[in-house]
């Protein structure tokens, strides 16, 4: 058997034969990188190597666009156990457990394929977590669709949603939370982020690298099929008219296949068998392979013929490049396949030795006794293209500062007009339609889920909880990528502190448009500082994430959106906030000051049909204070009503409270702000607390001594939300901030 790099099997199949420049470009290579390959390899490669190269130096696998940037982020602090560049983050939450967490997207598939779509997304971000040996415990989504008008939306976010209820109640772990907003500038092309949170014992958790020759490569899970193929590439290039025609590249997933693969993979990982596993994500079993030898600084031979298959006549190329679903591929001691056999047999799991590790440092397959690929792995990973793409800082809409809007906003003030129109928004209506769909208290240790700032999730058996949370603004983002960016860890680590959690650490999801338009490079740059620059100030590192480059259709871009998904820990959860439990008599007060930002705000959204002006500017010291002061209140058991504000402003933050804990509200004015600009204007940096009369000075005189503004803001009583003489009666507010969704979702296409 020849391992030399000029000895390349070809023959009259399709896949093996020589390949072309214009085979590469259909492939998403350029013409640059066609001629890369031939300068790494030395030879012309077959169709199946280009097949390998093409995924590899995707944007989805090789992250080519972004790298260069993604280095900005901070990553390391004392409980960061692995941080980006694992299959998922991990750190370290005392009493010898790990908390291990990621965010993925799958945007491009559920646009196609929306059940498929979201249900394989939300199987992989299962395997990224269970893959380092935890068992998964909770599950989040954030999800953006088109306007409501456009003839898509319902059937799109009827089969997003039905496809994560069905895989994630089928594999039984509980879905708690997460964010769903409209806009035009998703009508193409929709996003579907999902995050998941598994513990592990902190010593015993595994990683991708191979390590070592001679040991054996083991598959076990389904068989692989044809579905799939190209996936990655597929998701690393925008939409046009003909996009639906891709449903072949949209994998099929079995959540009961993948309770079965979850259990079966964590009784070998109590064992000392395994030496490095890796789940078959993007580009399948290339991805796998590579990572694991390249990681390992080894070398992989696969043996085509032994991989099990569910369809006839499949060929390397099929088999390299299928994204068939709930696969894993290990690496064992040698001596243990046959302990491992014995547990995926008591699973029920198809499992099989494909291959061994090799000293080549090469990506080698045989198939009918012939070597059909062989690469060498430098260039299909750590030396796969990285690019400093062109980038401009367009003239944003926060270097325009618009008076005339935040004028206008001041025209006709309507408080319970406005209230209404801003929570019965397509945005801020309730998402009861969705969460109801979604099994939240499956494995028990579900405290708190959808309605408030985080999750909570109690760790079993314990008196402790983990909560988490996932936010991003993206009209902040599109005004000013650098301020957007820092709100969105700014909000994240706000909504983990309202609820009492010291925050620990972050996953994001990266979701822009295409990266060779040098306006949407300089969004990506812009908001990645400005992200880096939240999560130095808040020692809230960066441990996992994903980018998702290319969402966009005909040439028309998403709003930038880097979904930030954020975990903290409650050290006592009998000490936690939440939206309800508000009283008759109990002081609204709130910690943070109002300067009354109207740009770009959810009134100027809804009432006024504007998106003008920049963001609310984010001090990040003040985010510091602030919330440490906040924390402190709830971790000392002064403060149990709590929520951050953040879209709508005061008014929506009191509203949702007292929808929660149905008692009214009496707001008040202290300040000089205009009335309208004070109640819903969307600055940073605040939270509203509600605590009987008989605290409040003492809450006042912590706050003065801490250095943080804190002013009386209402009283809870009676059943209307009410400002000065107008007011709105809680009934009509509920009816109308939980009719939209339902009413949308039943109303004829």
């Amino acid at each position: 058997m020849s391992t030399a790099a000029t000895n390349t099997f070809t023959s009259d199949h399709p896949h093996l034969k020589i390949a072309s420049e214009a085979m590469a470009l259909e492939f998403g290579l350029s013409a640059e990188e066609y001629r890369l390959i031939l300068e790494k390899l030395g030879r012309t490669p077959n169709v199946t190597e280009l097949g390998i190269f093409s995924v590899m130096w995707s944007e989805h696998c090789s992250y080519k666009s972004s790298r260069v940037h993604l280095a900005k982020f901070p990553t390391k602090a004392p409980h960061i156990l692995y941080g980006p560049g694992e299959n998922a983050g991990a750190i370290d939450i005392g009493e010898g457990l790990a908390c291990i967490f990621k965010m993925e997207s799958h945007n491009h598939p559920s646009f196609i394929e929306p059940y498929q779509g979201a249900a394989t997304g939300v199987g992989g971000i299962l395997r990224d977590v269970f893959t380092m040996g935890a068992r998964p415990i909770a599950l989040m989504n954030a999800l953006r669709f088109g306007d409501p008008s456009h003839p898509k939306t319902r059937r799109l976010l009827e089969g997003v949603v039905s496809g994560i209820a069905g895989y994630g109640n089928c594999v039984g772990v509980p879905t708690v939370g997460g964010e769903t907003n409209f806009h035009s500038r998703y009508n193409g092309n929709i996003l579907v982020n999902v995050m998941c949170v598994g513990l592990a014992p902190a010593d015993r958790i595994f990683t991708s690298a191979a390590k070592g020759a001679g040991n054996p490569v083991v598959y076990v899970g389904a068989k692989t099929g044809r579905d799939g193929i190209h996936g990655a590439t597929m998701a690393s290039a925008e939409f046009d008219d003909e996009s639906e025609e891709k449903r072949p590249t949209v994998q099929v997933g079995d959540p009961f296949l993948e309770k079965l693969l979850i259990e079966a993979c964590l009784e070998l990982m109590a064992t000392d068998a395994i030496i490095g596993i890796q789940d078959m994500g993007a580009a399948g079993l290339t991805s796998s392979s590579v990572e694991m030898a390249s990681k390992g600084e080894s070398g992989i031979l696969l043996l085509i013929d032994d991989i099990p298959a569910r369809e006839d006549a499949m060929s390397p190329y099929e088999f390299m490049l299928s994204e068939s679903q709930e696969r894993m591929l290990m690496v064992l001691k040698p001596g243990r396949e046959g302990e491992a056999k014995s547990i995926f047999d008591k699973w029920g799991l198809d499992a099989a030795v494909i291959g061994k590790t090799t000293d080549t440092g090469r990506l080698q397959l045989q198939w009918k006794g012939d070597i059909v690929c062989d690469l060498p792995l430098g260039p299909l990973a750590d030396e796969a293209p990285k690019y400093e793409r062109p980038f401009v800082f367009s003239s944003s809409k926060a270097r325009e500062a618009d008076a005339e809007s935040t004028l206008a906003a001041e025209i006709s003030f309507d408080f319970a007009g406005d209230l209404l129109a801003v929570m019965a928004s397509p945005d801020m209506a309730s998402k009861a339609w969705i969460w109801r769909q979604y099994d939240r208290h499956v494995m028990a240790d579900t405290v708190s889920d959808s309605g408030g700032d985080a999750a909570i999730i109690r760790l079993h058996g314990s008196n402790r909880a983990l909560a988490m949370t996932c936010d991003v603004t993206p009209r902040y983002v599109e005004a000013d990528p650098r301020e957007g960016g820092k709100q969105a860890v700014a909000e994240a680590w706000r909504n983990l502190s309202a609820v009492g959690a010291t925050p620990l650490a972050i996953t994001d999801n990266l979701n822009f448009g295409s990266p060779q338009r040098p306006e949407i490079m300089g969004q990506i740059v812009a908001a990645i500082e400005g992200m880096a620059e939240a999560c130095r100030a808040l020692d809230f590192p960066v441990v996992s994430g994903n980018v998702s480059l290319y969402n966009e259709t005909n040439g028309q871009a998403i709003l930038p959106t880097p979904a930030v998904g954020g975990v903290g820990i409650l050290q006592d959860m009998t000490k936690r906030a939440s939206l309800e439990g508000l009283r008759p008599g109990d002081q609204l007060i709130m910690i943070g000051e109002t300067r009354g930002h109207l740009p770009q705000s959810m009134l100027e959204r809804t009432a006024l049909g504007r998106e003008q002006g920049p963001p609310p500017p984010v001090d990040l010291a003040a985010e510091r204070l602030n919330g440490d002061f906040v924390r402190g209140l709830i971790q000392a058991g002064v403060v149990s009503v709590c929520h951050d504000l953040s879209d709508g402003g005061l008014a929506a933050a009191a509203a949702e409270i007292a929808l929660a804990s149905s008692t009214g509200v009496a707001l008040i004015n202290p300040t000089d702000c205009p009335d309208r600009a004070f109640l819903f204007g969307e600055d940073q940096s605040r939270y509203l607390i509600a605590l009987p009369f008989a605290y409040a000075d003492e809450v006042f005189d912590a706050a003065k001594a801490a250095g943080v503004f804190a002013e009386l803001v209402g009283v809870a009583g009676g059943c209307e939300i009410a400002f000065k003489d107008d007011a709105l009666d809680l009934a009509d507010l509920r009816a109308a901030h939980e009719a939209w969704l339902a009413d949308f979702m039943s109303a004829s296409p």
